[in-house]
């Protein structure tokens, strides 16, 4: 007996397996035709062809003759956050490029003083309709960084607006703690490392508000000598770790971050064959961040030949006010077909299991017996059909541990 039985789908498509070397092949998916499912207790107690479906519910429902997949796992976004960044907008359109605003004091720095006074109410408010947008594109699993907060105090405020976001919405929230700027000035940044280490990240570790620590290694941001002193604290700490590197130029952190086992590096839009080759030999998830590319008129990440080299690629949509205002996953995974060279199937093993890797997760990104019921019912019998739109939704229906979503 399941509390309910979905029915009148038209091929169930999930990727098979859990972690990072399960998606490596990144076409590995089982597809069900004239599927079913059974869900008790708001996860999955069986699933396949509807003719085979022996068992009694309490409820059926019919999906008219749709496909559906897993929720999508945005394994990467900065919801959280205060103000605009449309003089950016307006600047980099007459030519300024990002790094240039970042070093004149706007950028990041313009979106950190418009936060950093904020209270953690203040904040939910602001990212609440941010996140609703993001589950409506199909997203039932949602990492959430700190970053722009800066003070310590901001940080851990940031990280409490996670906390208190997710009373409100049955997405699954990860937060990170992420290391986003530092001082210019070596002493300043000294003294900076050192209240990361020995304040922000035993507190937010102790009080548990974040799962990951995230750290920003470029020019203008952190070096990789600095970067390995945090990312040592956050795991001595019980922390996993995570990497902004590779978006603009190559200064060690796509090796540190292999070296110690990082969960995932993010963006890589700089990444040379012969990297694409280490992270490939590594356990560690290469998330591609597409929606960057295409507001920041950036050379894509080598989605195509990171696959080819053997690693677990991951998308997302590294939503922000300033290079990615993407509020939808599933746009992410369409453009990541186009500007990064995955197929279909590499995109939706990208936005699912292997999203879920990258967060440390091996419950979610499937549709298995025993993992909870999240799943998307597309406006379609095709599933292809979600990365093939632009422009329109086809997400047609929601459903987070077996309740089925208000859109």
């Amino acid at each position: 007996m399941s509390d309910l039985l979905l029915t009148g789908i038209s091929e169930l498509v999930t990727p098979v397996g859990s972690g990072p070397k399960y998606g490596a092949a990144m076409s590995q998916l089982r597809t069900i035709r004239r599927a079913a499912i059974a869900i008790e207790r708001g996860r999955i107690s069986w699933v396949g062809p509807e003719s085979e479906w022996s068992g009694r519910s309490n409820e059926t429902i019919g999906l008219g003759g749709r496909a559906v997949i897993p929720g999508l796992v945005d394994p990467h976004t900065h919801a959280v956050w205060a103000g605009d960044r449309l003089a950016d907008f307006e600047a980099r359109n007459a030519g300024a490029t990002y790094e240039q605003i970042l070093a004149a004091g706007g950028g990041i720095w313009h979106t950190i003083r418009e936060t950093i006074d904020k209270s953690s109410e203040e904040l939910v408010a602001l990212a609440l309709p941010r996140t609703q947008a993001l589950i409506r594109s199909g997203a039932t699993t949602i990492e959430v960084k700190s970053g722009y907060g800066y003070s310590p105090e901001a940080e851990l405020r940031m990280l409490e607006a996670v906390g208190q976001l997710q009373t409100q919405t049955q997405a699954r929230l990860l937060p990170t703690l992420l290391i986003h700027l530092c001082p210019e000035d070596p002493v300043a940044r000294q003294a900076y490392r050192e209240a990361v280490c020995c304040d922000l990240i035993p507190e937010v570790a102790r009080r548990g508000l974040a799962t990951a620590v995230d750290i920003f290694v470029e020019h203008h941001a952190w070096s990789a000598e600095d970067a390995e002193i945090i990312l040592a604290c956050a795991l001595s700490h019980g922390l996993a770790i995570k990497l902004h590197t590779e978006q603009f130029q190559r200064v060690g952190g796509l090796e540190l971050g292999i070296r110690l086992g990082a969960l995932s590096i993010d963006h890589l839009e700089v990444c040379t064959p012969q990297q694409c080759k280490l992270i490939g030999s590594s356990k560690t998830v290469a998330t591609i961040l597409p929606g960057v590319s295409l507001h920041l008129g950036l050379p894509a990440a080598p989605g195509r030949a990171l696959i080819d080299a053997g690693a677990a690629v991951a998308v997302g949509t590294d939503l922000n006010p300033g290079s990615s205002p993407l509020f939808s996953i599933a746009a992410a995974m369409s453009l990541a077909t186009r500007l990064n060279g995955l197929t279909a199937p590499e995109a939706l093993t990208a936005s699912t299991s292997n999203a879920a890797a990258a967060l440390g997760l091996t419950d979610v990104g499937r549709l298995e017996v025993g993992l909870p019921a999240d799943l998307l019912v597309i406006e379609s019998a095709d599933w292809r059909e979600l990365p093939y739109t632009l422009g329109h939704t086809m997400v047609s229906q929601v459903w987070i541990a077996g309740q089925r979503q208000i859109i």
